[in-house]
């Protein structure tokens, strides 16, 4: 791990993040140096349900905050971000030795081909830039994310309601080439995916669904737009929880997995906990996701449970997602997730 954060370090002192190919990046890691990551928010929007907001309320604990009633809050049009909590965990980070970042984007940038669909007070494209840099001289390598599913896309504003529309493709081309060139043809991207069901909207004030050939069409065609550019896509796994047959007939095993679980029983009886032996057996690389939002136990006791059950050649690393907003009443949900997986990092 060492050598990886020396090696992204050495790139963003001598500039040449902007020139390197990212096959480049891809030589660097081996699987005795692991990928260990985190995901933090720029842009919070990902519901379109309307639960009032609490997290802006000062005497907000955000530590008690268990039911998702109480922290999956619908849209707001101002940037729910808070630079000082930002740069203190990307410190976290730093001290705690990992190596990746991957930053949920959405509306929080001022996009130069869809400048419409931002908040207030988003980004420019040049904010993010010199954000980028100030990453990797850390050591740190970003990953950008934009989360595609329709449960999770309102921050596409009016396109989240032109689903598999040409309108709609064009509009996710642009941006992810866009996304692609302000990280410099970053290893991964993003794509999220996760949790496209009836049940997951049923809060929405507007829902929609893709199924069968049409999820995958569309799938399909964002996996294509990172692949022209060299960037290999990543996506969360759990369309494999309820359509297991159809996964792994057409799943590309070009796709990064991140099987997320995060209970603390580790049943293989779990569907969700055995998809990853069976990810492993097909195939498939993986980067399993832990987190502390339901308990101080899940992170390392994913790490131990799938360097039991996933080949070293197919384990890429692993990442913590807290699923909190940057901003200060959620900081300490932060940084024990940071201290979380730097534990996992120590028990190699």
């Amino acid at each position: 791990m060492a050598n990886r954060r020396k090696f992204i370090k050495q790139v963003a002192f001598t500039g040449l993040a902007t020139t390197i190919p990212s096959v480049l990046y891809s030589r660097q890691n081996s699987f005795d140096n692991m990928i260990w990551a985190n995901l933090l928010h720029l842009s919070y929007n990902m519901w379109e349900d309307s639960v009032p907001l609490k997290y802006r309320d000062p005497n907000y604990n955000c530590n008690n905050c268990r039911e998702a009633k109480e922290w999956a809050h619908g849209y707001r049009p101002d940037l729910t971000f808070d630079q000082d909590t930002w740069d203190e965990l990307l410190k976290e980070m730093e001290a705690t030795g990992m190596n990746m970042l991957v930053i949920d984007l959405g509306d929080a940038i001022q996009f130069e081909s869809h400048p419409e669909i931002a908040v207030n007070n988003s980004w420019t494209p040049e904010k993010l830039r010199l954000e980028l840099g100030k990453i990797r001289k850390m050591g740190i390598e970003p990953i950008p994310k934009l989360n595609f599913a329709t449960t999770h896309d309102i921050w596409l504003g009016e396109y989240s309601r032109m689903i598999s529309t040409k309108k709609y493709y064009s509009v996710c081309s642009d941006l992810i080439n866009e996304v692609i060139e302000i990280f410099d043809n970053p290893r991964f991207f993003h794509l999220g995916m996760d949790e496209e069901t009836a049940q997951h909207q049923r809060r929405h004030n507007y829902a929609v669904i893709r199924q069968k050939d049409l999820w995958w069409g569309d799938l399909y065609f964002l996996i294509g737009e990172c692949e022209k550019k060299g960037v290999r896509a990543w996506i969360w796994s759990d369309y494999a929880w309820h359509h297991p047959e159809s996964f792994f007939k057409k799943m590309p095993k070009s796709v990064l997995q991140s099987n997320w679980y995060y209970g603390s029983e580790f049943d293989e009886d779990k569907i969700s906990v055995k998809l990853y032996n069976q990810l492993d057996a097909a195939g498939y690389d993986q980067v399993p996701t832990g987190s502390n939002h339901s308990n101080d136990k899940n992170m390392e006791i994913t790490v131990d449970y799938c360097k039991k059950v996933i080949d070293p050649s197919r384990l890429m690393g692993f990442m913590t997602a807290p699923w909190r907003p940057t901003l200060p009443s959620c900081i300490e949900r932060h940084t024990k997730a940071i201290a979380q997986i730097g534990r996992s990092m120590k028990r190699e």
